[in-house]
């Protein structure tokens, strides 16, 4: 239960980086909603909405927007929204996994394919390249938190399945299904988490040199561009180097 994941930071620096707030929490809103409607209103009940809340608020969303948007679920007056994963190649090969929430599907499906075929890209089947990854929680605190051991500790006790530490953070694997009672146990030893969600961990990763960061980048720009996708993940690995250059 060591090691350091660059994918794992490049993933959550990125994601702080150049996501546009408005269409952050619009996103957030949506799967708030969603969660919401399709369980129990109160998060403390509701694990799906508990995360949802969670992360909306890592990420400074407003406590009005977070209570409209389950008020909205409760009122009924939710659109009805679809999840679907879409699954594909990006450029040099680098798999992608792209997930939506749709009130049309074929809108969406023809947006991700044309977005995919712009980029140098390739949309596949549902399970082209999902077995390339495993759907993991992810538990994100800062460094300041504590020493390695301290938390590797506490990561033990709460159940978790891994812990990678670097000198800005430390990020917490544990199994989907566990990923409520882990984090909250881990709420209780060590606080307010910088960020709490599901996500695909890649099995392998694919290193990219300057030229294919930037060709990946175009990609998962435009795909996150789409008001209908929520999340994009690629199995890409890059150098600092290259990262800062970006």
């Amino acid at each position: 239960m060591a090691g350091h994941s660059k994918w794992a930071n490049i993933q959550h620096r990125k994601g702080r980086q150049d996501a546009a707030r408005s269409k952050m929490f619009s996103k957030f809103s949506k799967e708030i909603t969603v969660a919401a409607k399709m369980g129990d209103p109160d998060p403390d009940k509701n694990p799906r909405l508990r995360l949802a809340v969670k992360e909306a608020k890592s990420q400074s969303m407003p406590k009005d927007n977070i209570e409209r948007a389950i008020k909205k679920a409760i009122g009924g007056d939710a659109d009805a929204y679809e999840e679907i994963r879409y699954e594909g190649y990006g450029p040099n090969g680098v798999a992608v996994i792209v997930e939506t929430m749709t009130d049309n599907r074929n809108r969406t499906a023809s947006n991700v394919r044309s977005v995919f075929a712009k980029n140098g890209g390739n949309l596949g089947e549902t399970g082209s390249v999902g077995f390339m990854f495993d759907r993991m929680g992810q538990i994100v605190y800062p460094a300041k938190v504590g020493s390695v051991d301290a938390v590797m500790e506490a990561a033990i006790e709460a159940g978790a399945s891994d812990v990678e530490s670097s000198e800005d953070e430390h990020v917490i694997w544990c199994e989907f299904e566990d990923v409520n009672e882990v984090s909250t146990a881990l709420e209780a030893a060590l606080g307010e988490s910088e960020s709490t969600k599901l996500v695909w961990k890649p099995q392998t990763t694919t290193e990219l040199d300057l030229d294919g960061m930037q060709k990946l980048m175009k990609l998962i720009d435009a795909l996150e561009d789409d008001d209908d996708v929520q999340t994009v993940t690629a199995n890409f690995e890059a150098s600092d180097e290259v990262m800062e250059q970006l």
